[in-house]
């Protein structure tokens, strides 16, 4: 009794029923990418880039600063004549003043712009390794995937063999009812029924595990009444598009607005400004009373001593430019010889399966006839289990030989970036 609710269990399992869900590999892929806790980042990543260049941005604002001071000194400035009946004033020694000044740069504006160009290379490299993170998942969603639909694929296998076996051991036990048969025979095909449905019962379980860990990356709920859609074998490409390779060209971007920020710093700064002041003495130093004033006009600073380390800064940015290319190169070499190594497992599969077929239709007819030697007892049920499970085996080997042809395919996709 139990043995029949259990295949009743496997065969639901197996069943692809009409009202249920179904999941293709490409939703498993999109579901996991989106739950995965590191596509939090994401916009942690964008909002702090913004912030960055937003900040930056303000290099184009006048610059305004504010001084004050006051000041007691031993001397002041003093005409050396004496007229008469002329009185000249003189300066106080205690002097004091405020002043605001305004300050619009002209050429550092070629600065801030490079300034925000690094800012955003630098925010665009931290989304693209974080894409390069994300992609890694869909190796392991291959995993969980191919070895969901394998496992129900083999539950497939056992219960076509375990159904051979019933309508042979039906045949056996009238056969014994008549006198023409064993009580051994049936007792042996018995024993192979029951270790069938011990072998349902750890498929089983590999494909409860299967699925919970892919529930647990997809974060949706994954039981017999999902059905895994059996993805086509696909035609493999060539081009490699990893995420990895656009990694590069950004980190060498880098590189090269540095270079042209070292030769932009070097420049001469030119800005207008205006000073708007308060104090005494004023700009006429021959009145000593509290005024306002205010001065306006423009600035020319050069700092030369850039120019010392200029030269060596080029330098490391071109050595950065060319270990990011050596990455590449490396990362190229062993990307192509992964591929040829999938490209191989491809092939030797493809050939496999072409041969599969035909094995299991030799195996069909060498268990069919010692079915029929059985029921006449010219063999014994060990023979015919012996037979049958050759067959079974071809059966599963095939089923094995298309699932992992077609894991193959994808992770050979996945390796190129084509997924």
């Amino acid at each position: 009794m139990r043995r029949s609710c259990f295949i009743l269990v496997c065969s639901c399992f197996l069943a692809v029923q009409l009202s249920a869900d179904t999941l293709t590999i490409s939703q498993c892929y999109e579901k996991a990418r989106q739950n995965y806790p590191l596509i939090r980042q994401a916009e942690l990543i964008k909002k702090s880039g913004e912030y960055t260049v937003a900040n930056i941005s303000k290099g184009y604002l006048p610059q305004i600063n504010i001084t004050g001071q006051a000041t007691y000194q031993s001397a002041v400035t003093q005409l050396p004549i004496s007229l008469p009946g002329v009185s000249v004033p003189s300066l106080s020694k205690d002097q004091y003043k405020i002043a605001a000044e305004i300050y619009q740069p002209l050429t550092d504006l070629a600065i801030t712009r490079q300034q925000k160009e690094l800012a955003e290379a630098n925010s665009a490299i931290q989304e693209q390794q974080l894409e390069v993170e994300l992609y890694k998942l869909k190796e392991r969603i291959n995993q969980l995937y191919f070895g969901v639909l394998l496992g129900k694929e083999q539950l497939k296998q056992n219960t076509i063999y375990k159904k051979d076996l019933q309508i042979t051991l039906t045949k056996i036990a009238a056969g014994r009812e008549n006198g023409t048969a064993l009580k051994s025979d049936m007792d042996a095909l018995k024993a192979e029924i029951l270790q069938l449905d011990q072998r349902d019962i750890q498929l089983y379980a590999n494909c409860s595990a299967y699925l919970d860990m892919l529930s647990a990356f997809t974060n949706q709920k994954l039981d017999t009444s999902v059905v895994l859609m059996k993805p086509e074998l696909k035609s493999v490409s060539e081009t490699i598009n990893r995420p990895e390779l656009s990694l590069y060209e950004q980190q060498k971007k880098v590189y090269e607005i540095q270079q042209k920020l070292i030769g932009t710093k070097n420049i001469p700064h030119f800005g207008l400004f205006y000073q708007q002041g308060y104090g005494r003495p004023t700009l006429n130093f021959l009145d000593n009373k509290f005024d306002f004033y205010y001065i306006t006009g423009a600035r020319l600073s050069w700092s030369i001593s850039g120019f010392y380390t200029a030269k060596k800064e080029k330098g490391i940015a071109r050595t950065g430019r060319e270990m990011i290319d050596n990455q590449k190169e490396i990362f190229l070499f062993n990307t192509n010889l992964n591929l040829k190594q999938q490209n191989t497992e491809i092939t030797r599969l493809q050939q496999l399966l072409g041969t599969d077929t035909e094995i299991i239709g030799l195996r069909n007819n060498v268990k069919t006839a010692a079915a029929a030697k059985l029921e006449n007892g010219m063999i014994t049920s060990g023979d015919y289990i012996r037979e049958a499970n050759k067959e079974s085996t071809a059966r599963e080997d095939k089923a094995l030989h298309e699932m992992q042809l077609l894991l193959a395919q994808y992770n050979y996709q996945t390796t190129s970036g084509n997924q």
